[in-house]
Order: C-alpha cells, then sequence, then structure tokens
C-alpha cells in the first residue's frame, strides 16, 4: 500500500496537472490526468512519444470507466468484466468522450483495469482513470526500478510513487474488443 503522505503529493502533483511515475504490473509508469491537455502533452513530450500513437487509461474498477462505456452491448462489457482487473487492455470504440491526445490517431481508446494494489489505490484517490504509458523514453527500453525513474527523467516528474512491479513478465495483452485480434501478446 501507498504511505498517505506519499499518495496526498501524487494525486496534487495530478490534480494540479502534473505528471508521475509509478510501478505497475510489469513496468514502471508515467502517469497524468487524462483530461489535462497541458499535462498529456507533457507527459508525450517527456517520453518523446509521437502523440499519433495514443496512450493506455488504468482504472482501479470498471465502474470508473463508465463514461467511456455507455455504448456498449450486453456481451461487450461482460467480456470486459471478466477479464478485469488483470493484465488485459481493451481497445472500445471511442464514444466522443476521449481527448484527441489519449487516442491518438485511433477510433479507439485503450483501456484496463489494474490488477496492481498501488496503481488501484492511486485511481481510487484520484476519483477516476489516469494515463499509463511505460516509464522511457520512445524506443528505449522500460523503467523497471524507482533508480532507473530517477535516472531516466532526473528531476521533469512531480511525483514519484514508491513501490514494487506487480510480478507478470510482460506489460499487458492489448486487444480489439469488436474484432477480438490481439495487437500485443
Amino acid at each position: 500500500m501507498i504511505d498517505s503522505a506519499v499518495l496526498d503529493t501524487a494525486v496534487q502533483a495530478l490534480q494540479r496537472g502534473g505528471v508521475i511515475a509509478y510501478p505497475t504490473e510489469a513496468v514502471w509508469g508515467l502517469g497524468c490526468d487524462p483530461d489535462n491537455p497541458d499535462a498529456l502533452t507533457r507527459l508525450l513530450q517527456l517520453k518523446q512519444r509521437d502523440p499519433a500513437k495514443g496512450v493506455i487509461l488504468v482504472a482501479a474498477s470498471i465502474e470508473q470507466f463508465a463514461p467511456w462505456l455507455d455504448q456498449l452491448t450486453i456481451p461487450q462489457r461482460e467480456i470486459l468484466e471478466t477479464s478485469w482487473p488483470g493484465p488485459n487492455t481493451w481497445l472500445v470504440p471511442d464514444n466522443g468522450r476521449t481527448p484527441a491526445l489519449v487516442r491518438g490517431e485511433h477510433d479507439k481508446v485503450a483501456l484496463r483495469v489494474s490488477d496492481h494494489p498501488g496503481v488501484r489505490q492511486l485511481c481510487q484517490a484520484f476519483g477516476g482513470p489516469l494515463v499509463s504509458t511505460s516509464a522511457n523514453r520512445a524506443g528505449q527500453d522500460p523503467a523497471m526500478s524507482e533508480a532507473d525513474i530517477r535516472e531516466i527523467f532526473a528531476g521533469q516528474l512531480d511525483a514519484i510513487v514508491p513501490g514494487a512491479l506487480g510480478g507478470n513478465p510482460r506489460p499487458s495483452t492489448i486487444r480489439d474488443l469488436l474484432s477480438g485480434s490481439v495487437l500485443r501478446a
């Protein structure tokens, strides 16, 4: 569990439009408020990531994704409900709710309900989903430790949430909800 003072600092940073680093299931991630365009722009600049690629949103529960799921059929929702929480990212048709910098050039948004206790605690304290993208510069290996974070992003982050990785050997599987196709195994 995240220390309450550390959690408060991270949430305040997110609310002010900051970019934070935190451990996830498999690698360290960078996060920000998905509804703050300045924070999204800064996160993408830190990563040196092409905005056309989009980013994943992570939440503590399927309920936190309710605004993104209102157009889904009952069978589609059941697919999500049975795979979450867990290492499954789903590409869901955008219903107009998703900022362009989150979606990138796509007409779908990538969503995951995490089973990592720290990520869930962070999303609960923030009150909604966060951007979750690997903590690295584009084309480089993702950070695997807090020391890596400090080396890669020295002084450029608004908060670092210490903790352990979740033990997954690789990042989440990415699937398209409509077609079922796997984009990342």
